[in-house]
């Protein structure tokens, strides 16, 4: 079982430091969120709350998730990164595929591109964006960016999308994997279609359903290879938690750790001693 950091809503004078301890301590990754902006007002409900309302402050801060990898990148040397998640469909994919390729050239191929196919239709709307064929259009610039980052000449010729012979430098050395976010069958499908999964927040029972669903539509697929199933867990704690979840298919759990010892709202200093205290109660022992 690995673990990730979760930059969700933390001040950003915070991330750097939360960046270089979990370098230092065995993290293996830290999630980076996307929204361009918060509108005060919504028709769109959002769909993981009971009630539709936005699970953050209004104040909270959204940075750049390609520039905010790419300062991360740059102060540490083992972390990888991931965003949880990118919707990829409000963007034209050329732009796309140019920061992320450039972040996986500058991380030494640190990065994995988390994408949904997004739920607020306004932000659509503001960035000159379809909202109703965000889907296909999502599944047309995966592909479209996978041949972009290929070395050398490509072309490509979509229903949305075409690119004449042409180059993106630099190209990434390895292949990005392409992590898909969503709960609904055909995010499922999707996902199983490509590298892994990204969840939600979920008690450890439902995960581990979601964990052995993602398997049967990847063996029904005769899907082979690495696949990661990311979640946060609500109710494990303990490391015999995480060895259930282990069993089930999970690969890794995203967390705040500080928040096992000083709740969400803790100080800087309260959230590096979080880290410090679950890599030594949990980290070290799921690695016996």
């Amino acid at each position: 079982m690995r673990f990730s950091i979760v930059t969700a809503f933390q001040p950003v004078d915070h991330l750097l430091a939360l960046a270089r301890a979990a370098d230092k301590l065995g993290y293996h990754a830290i999630s980076v969120p996307d929204h361009v902006v918060d509108l005060e007002e919504l028709a769109t409900p959002y769909p993981y709350t009971a009630d539709g309302s936005r699970r953050w402050d209004i104040e909270a801060e959204w940075p750049d998730p390609w520039v905010l990898i790419g300062a991360l990148a740059a102060i540490t040397t083992r972390v990888r990164f991931f965003t949880s998640v990118y919707v990829a469909a409000m963007r034209n994919p050329f732009q796309v595929a140019k920061s992320v390729g450039t972040a996986a050239a500058i991380s030494q191929n640190r990065v994995s591109l988390g994408v949904g196919i997004g739920w607020c239709k306004e932000e659509f709307e503001l960035l000159g964006s379809d909202f109703h064929t965000r889907g296909r259009r999502t599944d047309e610039a995966l592909e479209l960016m996978k041949a972009l980052w290929q070395p050398g000449w490509t072309e490509f010729e979509g229903e949305f999308y075409s690119a004449p012979r042409m180059q993106m430098n630099p190209s990434p050395s390895a292949s990005i994997p392409i992590l898909i976010g969503g709960l609904s069958e055909v995010a499922f499908a999707r996902a199983a279609r490509h590298d892994g999964w990204v969840g939600d927040i979920y008690p450890l029972e439902e995960a581990c359903r979601h964990a052995r669903r993602l398997g049967e539509m990847r063996a029904a697929a005769g899907a082979e290879g690495p696949f990661e199933i990311i979640t946060a867990l609500s109710d494990a704690f303990l490391p015999e938690h995480f060895v259930t979840a282990a069993e089930a298919g999970i690969t890794d759990v995203w967390t705040m750790p500080w928040a096992y010892y000083s709740g969400v709202e803790a100080s800087l200093e309260e959230k590096l001693d979080g880290m410090r205290r679950f890599a030594q109660d949990v980290i070290v022992p799921n690695r016996s």
